[in-house]
């Protein structure tokens, strides 16, 4: 349920999306940023000495930055948690960057579905037809490493509106008549590879936005559901649409609701400086800046643990969705069944996603974390039995639930990473989720060409339970506390501890 382009599995960003924290194991030798990037575990010159930032250098897991009382910006969450959605839409500026989200996120799903049915026109072909669909998680590897430093090194403003245009002028290039099919699959890898960069850019707005607290985990959890009910909403109203337009005047449409968003982004959002401050001359090139930044982030052992807890769960919980349909006709569901069938784990995720933002505070969230990282690649192990339609709807919504645990891993991975690297943090993370629930649904499909479905599908939950345990302990071994001195200086800004884990809370 992803948070950009391309079918969304369940916890993909999102987002973002469209998550994280400081580390005791800063200390150690494998988990520090190299080159002065992180102490490690020492304090930077203004640091204070219980490993708290001077108010105007750095941010704390809960605490705003020093200028933050004059942003305008929404209340902040207490030390019970005790903020919900209303709080995040109080601020005005992310109803504008909600507005935007909403229209592309829409435009990206009716967009591929006509794609889809331009493409097999054309062509005749069911492979070039499927194909539209797997290049919008394919090419995401392309712009979440080569391109990941844009994030930092200009005004997010400015990216984020370039990025709706591009995708904009990709989708008109679709309506042109006469365009052969080559050429529409590569404006489609064009859409896909600069997905990442938007949405890394956005969910590091997100933390201006809203601060780094629980109204920017709440914010990123608005960003998730605007993307599960995309899903939903999206099929419907392109099939719809389709009913009664021609593919392309469809695409047509597609390209105004980017161009929309670029406005409303344009309009709506404040103009801010670069996080990256350095001069030109300082930065180099932008691909060995992006590389170089990506291969900062991957020394680091919290970071490289937080990006594991993202990326595993969602890339196991694609393969029995990428089999639903061979799976419907298995059962002779027919067209009916097997839409219920697809709606059924996005259904899941918004149910659960819109009840633990309402209702739970910051704490109880955390909690779940790990619970139902572990818990949401259970239910595809009851396909081992091929269950009927109905039970198998029980077991999608259970899985859609399992959406949850990005409450907690948001906020840990905003609070690991150096602020000069947030937007391509973010970036590689949802790079590498889409990338690898890309990869996992063709190996699903290859497996099922020489296996029965009742084994491949509930082969992603034996290695679930095999693998998310693992790195759910390597989580837990580099939380704060767990080493003296968990802050973190990052190029002359002092990074703090963030808030407590599920088992560490007071």
């Amino acid at each position: 349920m992803p948070s950009s382009p391309g079918p969304v599995p369940p916890g993909r960003p999102s987002a973002c999306p469209d998550a994280g924290a400081a580390t005791g194991a800063a200390a150690r030798a494998d988990g520090a940023f190299a080159d002065g990037a992180l102490a490690d575990g020492g304090l930077a010159d203004g640091g204070l000495a219980d490993g708290r930032p001077c108010a105007d250098e750095a941010r704390t897991g809960d605490g705003p930055r020093a200028d933050e009382a004059a942003t305008g910006r929404g209340p902040r969450a207490g030390a019970d948690g005790a903020v919900g959605y209303r709080a995040v839409f109080a601020v005005p500026e992310f109803r504008f960057v909600f507005a935007a989200h909403l229209l592309s996120a829409l435009g990206v799903v009716v967009c591929e579905i006509a794609l889809s049915v331009l493409v097999f026109r054309i062509s005749g072909s069911p492979l070039l037809s499927a194909l539209t669909l797997a290049l919008g998680l394919l090419p995401y590897v392309v712009g979440g490493t080569l391109l990941s430093a844009v994030a930092d090194r200009y005004p997010a403003r400015r990216v984020l509106v370039c990025c709706d245009v591009l995708c904009a002028l990709a989708a008109a290039g679709m309506v042109a008549p006469g365009t052969p099919v080559a050429v529409l699959l590569v404006l489609r890898c064009v859409l896909a590879a600069v997905a990442p960069v938007f949405a890394g850019t956005r969910a590091a707005t997100l933390g201006e936005i809203l601060g780094e607290g629980e109204l920017f985990v709440l914010g990123r959890s608005v960003i998730r559901l605007v993307n599960q009910s995309a899903q939903l909403a999206g099929f419907g109203a392109g099939g719809l649409l389709l009913a009664v337009a021609t593919p392309r005047a469809v695409l047509a449409i597609t390209a105004g609701t980017f161009l929309g968003s670029a406005l409303l982004l344009r309009l709506g959002t404040a103009a801010r400086p670069a996080r990256d401050g350095a001069p030109d001359a300082r930065r180099g090139a932008l691909l060995g800046a992006s590389l170089g930044g990506v291969r900062l982030l991957l020394a680091d052992r919290r970071v490289r643990a937080l990006l594991l807890l993202t990326w595993l769960p969602p890339s196991l919980l694609v393969v029995p969705e990428a089999l639903l349909i061979p799976y419907a006709g298995l059962l002779g569901a027919g067209p009916a069944g097997m839409g219920l069938l697809m709606c059924s784990m996005p259904l899941g995720a918004v149910v659960a996603e819109s009840l633990a933002g309402s209702f739970l505070g910051s704490r109880a969230r955390a909690r779940l974390t790990f619970p139902m990282g572990l818990f949401a690649v259970l239910p595809s192990l009851g396909f081992a039995v091929q269950p009927s339609l109905g039970w198998a709807v029980v077991l999608l919504v259970l899985t859609g639930t399992g959406i949850t645990y990005n409450f907690g891993v948001d906020r840990w991975f905003v609070d690991a990473v150096p602020e000069k690297l947030l937007g391509q943090a973010m970036t590689v993370m949802q790079a590498g989720r889409m990338t690898l629930m890309g990869l996992a649904m063709g190996l699903a499909g290859v497996a099922a060409e020489y296996a029965p479905l009742r084994v491949v599908m509930p082969t992603a939950g034996v290695v679930g339970v095999l693998c998310v345990p693992l790195v759910i302990r390597e989580v837990r071994r580099t939380a704060p506390g767990r080493a003296a001195g968990a802050a973190r200086t990052v190029a002359g800004g002092l990074r703090g501890p963030t808030g407590p884990l599920p088992d560490t809370e007071n």
